[in-house]
């Protein structure tokens, strides 16, 4: 156990500055107003040395769960305040602590008041509470990921759902040209869909604490790895389906993804952000934590079927985006076909899938974040998300369409970016449990080929289109935002290895509690002697 709670400071920071941010007197001018964004900006960056703190004190290879923290909380119902990390856990904290900061700068006046046709400034809605709502999200965020108590994890796996509500429907994207019907619609959506998955996965907590009478995740894992405790087929098999129903959602998995385009598409790009390369996360983290570790039998069992559900998606989000007309419905249905990916990583069950899996969290957050959010800016100095509206933006602005080509090509897993690497790790995995999975899988590259590029030819080539001429280049601000994510994309697709030896101990943990082992090769290797390798 530590001795410092730093899992409990690195949480509680970001909650103390969301209660900090939200109580500041609301600004009268932009001076004012940008002292108010400052002061959750400051503590999103101690957030991040704090992760960087955390992921300096992480040894790889060394217990699984480490800087431990436990205090009894409901002793009675064997409830407990448990905190853990391990290697996965370490480099998703690490990521949402990167871009929660990176978030705010490029959102800096998305909730600015503006003047409507008269000159009066809207006043129904304070900047501040915008930027006290992500430090929420990032707070409970980091709680789900260092959480080792299933309820603790329940309670924060939930709870999150709130702000997330009020920065989609209350802070929406201005550039819809719409009122806020279509927002309110979006964030409701998106509420009612993750709390019936929760829902679910509360009985499920509930039967799984009848049966072991504690929520404490390394003392189950431990008594189903030492035979002290072994569920019935039946019960396995319906604890299982119940936290990945709820976990599927949040994921979000084919045919539960519904309600991903509307939530992204009426958020700011920032918003989106957080939807897609934090939030959801959360769900693929949990597969891997919870669903494997505590149901080993039923994940065996039911992972053919998640894997054909998981290509689906894979070619059904990618076709959808083929044919989007709005950018940031694109973006999202593109995030759907890479949540397929990381699911069919997680459960081809093999040590390269699950670490593909792992690596492209991490990418997926790195490469949606940066392109998306130049997309952002884009889109708000046209004022409009629909692609027709664009072409020749390279000529007026030829450095945001260098930026948003990169993150394109990061998008696509062009070989030298992050996201090659995790993709083709997951490829491997897959095919080694799956040969025709993984070949279907592949055409999700294709389709990642097409809806990139031509998003990029339709908005960037060709002569400017009326109402482009005025589209201005990235300012300091905004290159500030996207300069660490191209250059992290670059370090991860050059050299991964830091990355993945934080996270290969993590995923070999997993696969022997599950007691899953890597298919032998179908054709063993030959040397020049004859003799097998």
């Amino acid at each position: 156990m530590s001795a410092f709670p730093l899992l409990t400071v690195t949480a509680a920071l970001p909650a103390v500055g969301a209660v900090l941010t939200a109580a500041l007197p609301a600004a009268t001018d932009a001076r004012r107003r940008d002292r108010n964004k400052a002061i959750p900006l400051a503590f999103a960056a101690g957030v991040l040395v704090l992760a960087c703190v955390v992921a300096a004190r992480f040894q790889p290879g060394s217990a699984p769960f480490q800087l431990t923290e436990h205090q009894s909380w409901i002793p009675a119902f064997g409830i407990g305040y448990s905190l853990g990390v391990d290697g996965i856990a370490t480099v998703l904290i690490l990521l949402t602590a990167v871009l929660v900061p990176i978030v705010m700068l490029a959102s800096w006046h998305d909730a600015d008041p503006v003047a409507d046709d008269t000159g009066t400034f809207e006043r129904s809605r304070r900047t501040q509470g915008f930027f006290a709502l992500i430090l929420a999200v990032e707070a409970m965020v980091v709680l789900s990921f260092e959480a080792t108590d299933v309820f603790l994890f329940y309670v924060f796996f939930e709870a999150m759902l709130i702000p997330m509500y009020f920065l989609i429907g209350g802070f929406g994207d201005r550039t819809a040209g719409e009122d806020a019907k279509q927002r309110s619609y979006a964030a409701v959506k998106f509420l009612l869909y993750n709390l019936l998955g929760g829902l679910v996965m509360l009985a499920a907590v509930i039967g799984l604490y009848t049966i072991t009478h504690t929520f404490d995740l390394p003392t189950i894992t431990g008594q189903l790895a030492s035979g002290k405790l072994h569920f019935s087929g039946i019960a396995e098999n319906a604890l299982f389906l119940g936290f990945m129903f709820a976990f599927a959602v949040k994921a979000p998995l084919w045919p539960l993804h519904t309600w991903l385009p509307n939530a992204m598409g009426e958020s700011t790009a920032g918003v989106a952000v957080l939807i897609t390369a934090v939030v959801d996360k959360v769900g693929t983290f949990a597969m891997l934590r919870f669903c494997l570790q505590l149901f080993p039998d039923a994940s065996k069992t039911f992972a053919p079927a998640i894997m054909v559900l998981s290509v689906i998606g894979i070619v059904y989000g990618a076709l959808l985006a083929v044919g989007q007309k709005d950018i940031k419905r694109l973006v999202a249905y593109a995030s759907l076909s890479h949540f397929g990916f990381i699911i069919l990583g997680i459960f081809a069950l093999t040590t390269q899938g699950q670490s593909g899996a792992a690596l492209y969290m991490v990418n997926h957050g790195v490469s949606t974040a940066a392109w998306l959010l130049v997309a952002g800016f884009l889109m708000s100095r046209r004022g409009s998300r629909l692609i027709a509206d664009y072409g020749g933006v390279q000529k007026t602005a030829p450095i945001l369409a260098g930026t948003f080509l990169v993150g394109g090509l990061a998008i696509l897993s062009l070989p030298g970016l992050g996201p090659f690497v995790s993709e083709f790790l997951v490829l491997v995995g897959t095919f080694t449990r799956n040969p025709a999975l993984g070949i279907a899988a592949t055409t999700g590259i294709v389709l990642a080929a097409l809806y990139t590029l031509l998003l990029y030819q339709r908005t960037m080539t060709g002569p400017v289109k009326p109402g482009n001429e005025a589209v201005r280049d990235l300012r300091a601000r905004e290159l500030v935002v996207v300069a660490p994510l191209l250059a992290l994309l670059l370090a991860l697709g050059v050299y991964p290895k830091p990355i993945a030896d934080i996270v290969n101990p993590s995923v070999r943990h997993t696969l022997s509690q599950v007691h899953q082992t890597d298919p032998a090769p179908a054709h063993p290797v030959t040397t020049a002697l004859g003799g097998n390798q």
